[in-house]
């Protein structure tokens, strides 16, 4: 241990509190020992530390703080200088404010576009996703700053969050739900992990010993400390035990009290906890040593980091006739509420309060533009307003060019909600069916944190993404429209048809408290490519105002490398990809995988060497026989190009791997040799998981546990809960028809009875709520009896201590 003396001055009371939260934020201190308290900030994309009294649900107000793109935004710049430049930022602004840890970036695969945090995660693709996050983690943590990845792991929907079984298979879950994670641990050496709500496997995942001790220490080298995300700690005292080391936020005495009895009824080991108090207490301290070091950063320049951060993210999708950029002496109107109002974050505890926030029609006249006016065009919900639309009609009729901004809306992305649909708001289509009959020369510049369904752009000849921009985000789309820049991001998720299209279309968000990863690893495009099924946009897809020309592929032992030129009449940046394919009879796999990429900025006629060299992840994949990453033995086809589908160069080497043994028979799970799993059945799925599945339906007047989410209170037994239950879906559909979600209800609403004791600084104890349960399964009054002991034994246990 790297604190031994410290930790022996401690006592078991010392040591059973430091493994939860002082507070909201804040870790424990002990003053006397010269142990400080550290303090914890909401960050993927800006920091979030609230004004006054902190609360995890966003009550109050929080500083002024730079709101960069979101993950999801930078994934598309696939740019990791940059995103070490953002890291390095959100070190900065956290280190000028006192806080020690930056709760992210997020990274958990998009295992479904309806997912409602999409707009918090980089990527479809685990290797994309794991250098992004590393890449934001370097630069965090050059600030003597510790950044946090989250969720580790699964962690695929919104829905029931809290209770969720994230049911996967082995292979997959370490071929797509951890890799990114590896990636950030060991190349980004991430000091803290944020572990998940939900559980997998059976298991909550704050207290898997294989995934925080076997996986993430012995085999990753992770030498950092496990927090658990809000109110997410389910056993205590199983989580100190394996592998989890600070419970937030403040139980009060009750989590503290767990742990001292369970060490003196042998439950635990003392020398298990001096271990995760060690762990915890390395960190503190060295990110302590560091407290007073402020930094020179300003907003000033973080503003212009996030506008170009912005800028190198923005995907051209669609250039008809070269409509853009645009020319100064086309008249242009502008249409759509966003060009006023700018969508340009989630929603959730990610929310950024930030230092300034530029909109198009500010910064308009500022560029060369021959701009005549602007219509609102919508309402922000979907509520339909027929003058608006005839407004924005009159006003294309008058113009060369039509600038249509659109998008999704505030309640259509946030954490807690799942999306329903892929589809823009009713209204904002109805706006584009009646622009396209006035003028067809649309421009629409989107504003989205995900997939949204792209069947209407039949009508526009150019569209720009900007996914969900930042503070700065305006004035770098006004960047690429006039050509003062070219575009240059591309897409890291795929845009499918239509949404059916996507194995795990069927049934998400679950139906049940449990989610089947049936589909395997065939997520994005790695399904897409291997069914040899059409998509609209491609992962990896984005135009350009230039031309680039790939050639001269090298091969050798350790790496490729090619030639790439712009060809084309203008400067600007490509983005080279490589993927690797291999066909095998014995092991199922993706047609393609990314295994490296590289972003360059060219001059016109300028030509670069492009090294993409090999690393541990090039050829491998999980066997479940040796447990152990292993290379098959053959041919292994290498693949370069512009996107997943547009590859421009090709070449192969041959691998030789261990003779092992091999984990399948091809013939009974043919569906996923095929990639036809959108139709495999449950008993395939139930050999690439090595068990059986037992599902279990939500019914009406069923028992419920404390590990049951609220919204679960609609199929209670008691008739009061069902009421309780009636009148939290009422706040919440109210806040939806609003177009502004109620981020309180929606934190409740997915929230464990469980959670409540977690969450309430030991207002309510564990067995205040087992009484509760009581109640609400149809025992009220001796469920209020058992509510009322219980109460005075946790009032007496507050006042008195341990």
């Amino acid at each position: 241990m790297n604190n031994t003396e410290l930790i022996n001055k401690m006592t078991l009371q010392q040591k059973a509190f430091f493994m939860s939260g002082k507070s909201t934020w804040e870790t424990v201190s002990y003053e006397e020992l010269g142990i400080p308290s550290i303090f914890l900030s909401d960050g993927p994309h800006g920091l979030r530390k609230q004004e006054g009294a902190a609360d995890h649900l966003g009550l109050n107000a929080s500083l002024k703080a730079t709101c960069f793109p979101t993950a999801a935004t930078i994934a598309n710049s696939w740019d990791e200088e940059l995103g070490e430049e953002i890291g390095r930022s959100l070190g900065a602004e956290a280190r000028n404010s006192d806080v020690h840890v930056v709760l992210g970036p997020g990274l958990n695969i998009k295992r479904n576009p309806l997912c409602g945090r999409n707009f918090e995660y980089f990527s479809e693709d685990p290797y994309q996703a794991g250098k992004m996050a590393a890449a934001y983690t370097r630069g965090i943590q050059e600030n003597g700053v510790v950044a946090c990845p989250k969720h580790f792991a699964a962690n695929s929907q919104e829905t029931r969050r809290m209770t969720v079984d994230s049911i996967i298979d082995e292979r997959t879950l370490h071929e797509i739900y951890l890799t990114g994670f590896e990636i950030a641990v060991t190349e980004g050496k991430a000091k803290s992990i944020m572990s998940a709500y939900n559980k997998v496997n059976g298991v909550y995942v704050n207290e898997d010993k294989e995934l925080l001790r076997d996986i993430l220490v012995d085999k990753w080298g992770f030498s950092g400390f496990v927090v658990s995300d809000w109110g997410g700690s389910n056993d205590h005292v199983l989580g100190v035990k394996n592998g989890s080391h600070l419970e937030m936020p403040s139980t009060g005495v009750n989590g503290a009290a767990e742990i001292v009895a369970a060490v003196q009824n042998g439950q635990l080991s003392e020398a298990i906890l001096d271990e995760r108090v060690d762990e915890l207490l390395t960190i503190i301290l060295e990110t302590s040593r560091h407290a007073t070091n402020k930094s020179e950063r300003t907003f000033k320049l973080h503003h212009e980091v996030a506008k170009k951060a912005a800028r190198e993210s923005i995907v051209l999708l669609k250039n008809e006739e070269n409509i853009l950029p645009l020319q100064a002496d086309e008249s242009i109107a502008i249409i759509g509420d966003f060009a006023q109002t700018p969508r340009y974050q989630g929603a959730g505890s990610s929310v950024v309060n930030p230092t300034k926030l530029d909109s198009t029609l500010e910064l308009i006249d500022s560029y060369p533009l021959n701009f005549k006016g602007y219509a609102q065009g919508y309402k922000r919900s979907s509520t339909s307003d027929q003058s608006l639309i005839s407004e924005a009609v009159a006003l294309a009729k008058k113009v060369d060019t039509v600038l249509l901004y659109v998008g999704l809306d505030e309640i259509s992305e946030s954490e807690g909600l799942d999306r329903t649909t892929l589809s823009l708001p009713e209204n904002q289509l109805a706006l584009i069916a009646a622009i396209a009959e006035v003028n067809p020369q649309i421009v629409t510049i989107l504003s989205a944190g995900s997939v949204i369904d792209m069947s209407w752009d039949t009508a526009s000849k150019g569209v720009l993404h900007g996914y969900l921009a930042g503070q700065a985000g305006a004035g770098a789309m006004l960047d690429i429209l006039t050509g003062k820049y070219s575009p240059s991001g591309k897409l890291s998720e795929t845009y499918p048809v239509d949404y059916w299209d996507l194995p795990s279309a069927k049934d998400y968000p679950s139906s049940t408290n449990q989610a089947i990863y049936q589909e395997g690893p065939y997520i994005g495009y790695r399904y897409f490519e291997t069914a040899n099924k059409s998509v609209k946009y491609p992962f990896g897809f984005g135009l350009s105002y230039t031309d680039f020309e790939y050639s001269d592929l090298q091969i050798s032992e350790t790496g490729i490398s090619c030639l790439i030129k712009n060809s084309g009449t203008v400067a600007g940046a490509e983005i080279v990809q490589f993927y690797v394919s291999c066909q095998s009879d014995a092991i199922y796999r993706p047609s393609k995988e990314l295994k490296g990429f590289k972003k360059l900025f060219l001059e016109v006629g300028e030509e670069q060497l492009v090294e993409l060299p090999f690393d541990d992840k090039t050829f491998r994949y999980y066997n479940t026989a040796t447990k152990a990453w292993e290379i098959e033995s053959g041919t292994y086809h290498l693949l370069v190009g512009t996107n997943v589908q547009d590859i421009r160069l090709t070449g192969s080497i041959y691998q030789s791997g261990k003779q092992v043994p091999l984990p399948y028979n091809p013939t009974a799970i043919s569906s996923y040799f095929t990639a036809a799993v959108e139709n495999s059945s449950m008993s395939e799925f139930e050999l690439i998981l090595g068990r059986a599945v037992r599902l279990t339906p939500f019914t009406k007047g069923q028992t419920l546990t404390i590990n049951d989410s609220i919204s679960q209170l609609a199929y209670a037994k008691s008739w009061l809960a069902r009421a309780v239950y009636q009148i939290l879906n009422r706040i919440l559909k109210q806040s939806k028809k609003k177009g502004k979600p109620n981020l309180n209800v929606l934190f409740i609403y997915n929230m464990t009875f469980r959670a409540v004791s977690k969450m309430t600084d030991g207002l309510m104890s564990f067995a205040m709520m087992e009484g509760l349960m009581v109640m609400i399964n149809g025992r009220f009054w001796f469920g209020t009896k058992q509510l009322l002991k219980a109460t005075r034994m946790n009032r007496k246990r507050q006042k008195q201590g341990i």
